[in-house]
């Protein structure tokens, strides 16, 4: 027969039971995982040590001066010169070596003598008022596509200009320059052809490019130069030969 009072008395010993086991449960896992209180902090992750920086590497090329030809470019002795600028053979009456330069200023003319009564004659560009020269030289240096130093004289008078200029087509040198003794003064070419003819320079005689760069082969350090002075107007003593 069922009796009420023992069944009661057994499902309060099995519920004491089960709430000890819980206990037990929940005391064993809080030791084998803490409890956070702040869960919603993520721990910081470990520091690690800093990298050294590599070397930049440019992905371009670096910047290469460029160089220049050892002669003349064909455009840039373009302009047309009156056929009497032209360098042409003549004939020219004169007691000088061959090999000897004569710089005729007052007809803007350089007379490079050959001998036997005959010449080279170019046409050239002359000091201006003020600035010519005359005397007796000699070429002391050669150079191809020289670089220019205005000498403090001029720079005192132009402060404008550059205090160093590298050679190159751009330069009022021009491709070849042969310089006279211990003077400022140069035979040179020039960026400027259309000043040939003219009285223009600081002192300084100036030829096409492609003129210049014929006389510098034919001159040795040494040579003679001879520039006749402005007032002595001489008539045109070079009738060309062919």
């Amino acid at each position: 027969m069922f009796n009420l009072d023992t069944f009661k008395t057994f499902s309060r010993a099995v519920a004491l039971s089960a709430v000890a086991v819980s206990a037990i449960a929940f005391a064993g896992a809080a030791k084998a995982a803490p409890v956070q209180i702040f869960p919603f902090f993520q721990p910081l992750p470990p520091m690690t040590a800093p990298q050294p920086l590599q070397p930049y590497q440019p992905s371009y090329q670096p910047y290469q001066a460029p160089t220049y030809q050892t002669e003349p470019s064909e455009d840039q002795d373009a302009v047309e010169l009156p056929a009497r600028f032209r360098r042409q053979t003549v004939s020219y009456a004169t007691r000088e070596a061959p090999g000897t330069i004569i710089i005729d200023t007052p007809n803007t003319y350089l007379y490079y003598v050959l001998g036997n009564g005959q010449a080279l004659r170019y046409g050239i560009g002359v000091g201006r008022d003020g600035f010519t020269w005359s005397g007796i030289q000699s070429v002391s240096r050669k150079a191809e596509w020289p670089a220019w130093t205005p000498p403090p004289e001029m720079i005192a008078r132009q402060p404008y200009l550059p205090r160093h200029m590298a050679g190159g087509p751009g330069n009022p040198l021009g491709a070849r320059a042969m310089y006279l003794g211990g003077t400022i003064y140069r035979i040179h070419g020039t960026n400027a052809p259309e000043t040939i003819g003219k009285r223009v320079s600081s002192g300084c005689i100036r030829m096409t490019n492609e003129d210049v760069t014929d006389l510098y082969s034919r001159v040795n350090v040494g040579t003679k130069v001879i520039v006749l002075p402005m007032t002595e107007r001489r008539a045109d003593l070079g009738a060309a030969s062919r």
